[in-house]
């Protein structure tokens, strides 16, 4: 084996001096990386992408967070066939959750390539969603080793035309009793194949499986080099995606910030988190790598002026950024690696200043939170999600603030002064009625207050992010009761009586899931999980199981409500002829 080490820049705003289309990636994957918002590639990326694209076997030594990622499944979708059905590339990981992210990631790098599929395969999943899909052709596997000897076992999976094969935390694997399992399946590929194997440490295991299997090796370690600063505080919140939008909103409220950037995954959700932002009274903007620089420029002045206080944004387009005004950070999307968190973070507490890093993590990433502690050294703080009673406080203290800034103005309380009198000596009212009714017309119809119905809504979302940590899946409202996944039927927990059916005029054509629905409606409306009952969706429009009981505000509320950019305009089913959905058990 020959070695190689690469280490990550501390400086998070060096210029950037390698690109992935310097690595000799196609345009298609390239695509993929910008619609993303990745701009330069990792230490472990710009290592191990021109290795593995030239042919060549690799070890690679990172820890979780520094990238490896993709700095295996680049090349490989890079490189597939989409005319050959049977599996080119089997990854290996030790956890089903490990596997669904690096399936997830394997389907975004391939967006821009035809008929690319790629199947997750662990236990717990039926086996019939897994064997109709080996049948229709998939090009990448990705799973765990028992499931995968048991399909080899079964005959259900063909590895013959096998050629590329990672495996990915390998001592995990080890750790967890795999090691036989890994060297039967390695028995079952082809000699020719092209391996690459991942892992933080080397034990003798480890290095008997590389000697044995691999051809030729680089070996590339990563030494991370990644911190934080000391004038951060940084603190996470588990949060369900669905409940992640009123959560941010939560914390605006009481958190006391100057200027702020949230940074998501994608262009698209800038503009479409804006708008929400915008929607309930912040002054916020988008921008990501696909706006213009003059745009871009107007739009980091306007918040330097304080004319602009929230910036939505990617990696790419908050690259190089440096306001004064930025004293907190709100990840609503966790980075899938350790440098880009830094990078993000880096944004606020410079130059001596303090600073504030907010992380909004699903279940489903804790290994994420953990891969950050690990790499930056410091542990972020669990928070809780702001009560109505938090937030009313605050209102109320800005609202003495309010007033106590207004007293200052001492000839202008004298006009009004003399309006207020005139008011009483002829309406014969108290004069503390009159400061109310004023304070009243001032607030115009937005409650100063929050109420216990908004908390009671708020608490069920907390209750079911935290069985869902519990069980260790997002709180995503994704699967129906069979389990059946997205098209499935949720069974209502209410009693049947106690729904009524409402058609939104989103559908299949959409591209709307079930989940879409849920946290839109449970967004908007406030409701709760068990408030839904069965969602059937259909061509053009869909049919969702609310509670009979739901309130003419409610609906008002749902009424602006959108999904995929489009308004559900609800209304009570009238089960138009010839429109009316099966009813299903």
């Amino acid at each position: 084996m020959t070695s190689s080490d690469a280490a990550p820049s501390a400086d998070a705003d060096a210029t950037p001096t390698l690109t992935f289309a310097d690595l000799g990636l196609g345009e298609a994957v390239l695509k993929a990386l910008r619609d993303v918002g990745y701009e330069t590639p990792s230490a472990i990326q710009a290592a191990t992408i021109p290795t593995l694209l030239a042919g060549r076997d690799v070890v690679g030594l990172a820890q979780t967070g520094t990238g490896k990622t993709a700095a295996f499944a680049l090349p490989i979708v890079d490189r597939l066939d989409a005319a050959q059905k049977t599996p080119q590339a089997l990854v290996l990981a030790p956890t089903r959750e490990l596997a669904l992210q690096v399936c997830e990631a394997f389907e975004k790098y391939a967006a821009h390539l035809r008929g690319v599929h790629v199947l997750p395969v662990y236990g717990g999943q039926a086996y019939g969603v897994q064997l109709s899909a080996l049948r229709r052709g998939v090009h990448v596997v990705v799973g765990t080793p028992g499931r995968i000897m048991d399909h080899l076992a079964k005959g259900t999976l063909d590895l013959s035309a096998l050629k590329y094969l990672v495996l990915d935390e390998a001592d995990e694997m080890l750790k967890m009793g795999f090691a036989e399992d890994v060297e039967t399946i390695l028995a079952e590929t082809p000699v020719d194949k092209q391996v690459a194997l991942f892992s933080a440490t080397m034990p003798p295991a480890i290095r008997r499986i590389a000697q044995q299997h691999l051809r030729d090796a680089e070996e590339i370690t990563v030494k991370t080099t990644t911190t934080t600063s000391a004038n951060t505080t940084q603190r996470y919140l588990v949060v369900s995606y669905a409940q992640k939008v009123d959560a941010l909103t939560r914390i605006l409220e009481v958190e006391n910030f100057d200027g702020l950037i949230v940074f998501v995954r994608t262009k698209n959700e800038t503009e479409t988190l804006a708008e929400k932002l915008r929607a309930r009274g912040y002054s916020a903007a988008a921008i990501s790598g696909d706006v213009a620089q003059a745009q871009r420029e107007r739009t980091v002045n306007q918040l330097k002026a304080g004319k602009l206080d929230i910036l939505v944004a990617t990696d790419v387009a908050a690259r190089g950024l440096d306001v004064d005004r930025i004293s907190h950070v709100v990840n609503f999307d966790i980075p899938v690696d350790t440098e880009s968190y830094v990078h993000r973070i880096g944004r606020t507490g410079r130059a001596g200043r303090s600073g504030a890093a907010i992380s909004f993590i699903t279940p489903r990433e804790r290994r994420l939170l953990d891969a950050i502690e690990k790499a930056t050294r410091q542990p972020l703080t669990e928070m809780r999600l702001p009560s109505v009673e938090d937030i009313n406080i605050t209102r109320l203290a800005r609202f003495d603030d309010a007033i106590t800034a207004a007293l200052g103005q001492a000839e202008r309380i004298n006009e009004f002064r003399d309006i207020v009198a005139h008011y009483v000596e002829h309406h014969d009212v108290a004069e503390l009625d009159v400061a109310a009714a004023l304070a009243l017309v001032a607030q115009g119809d937005t409650p100063l207050l929050m109420s216990e119905e908004e908390e009671r809504a708020a608490r069920a979302e907390e209750r079911r992010a935290r069985d869902a940590r519990a069980d260790g899946r997002d709180g995503g409202a994704t699967r129906g009761a069979s389990g059946e996944g997205d098209r499935g039927e949720r069974r209502p927990r209410r009693d049947a009586g106690s729904f009524a059916k409402y058609r939104i005029e989103v559908g299949r054509r959409h591209r709307v899931e079930p989940r879409q629905i849920v946290g839109a409606i449970a967004n908007e409306g406030g409701l709760g999980r068990d408030d839904f009952g069965a969602i059937q969706i259909l061509s053009d429009f869909s049919i969702v199981e609310l509670p009979a009981d739901l309130s003419p505000a409610v609906l008002k509320k749902l009424a602006g409500t959108r999904i995929s950019g489009k308004l559900i305009e609800i209304q009570p089913d009238r089960g138009r002829p010839g429109r009316r959905p099966r009813e299903r058990g």
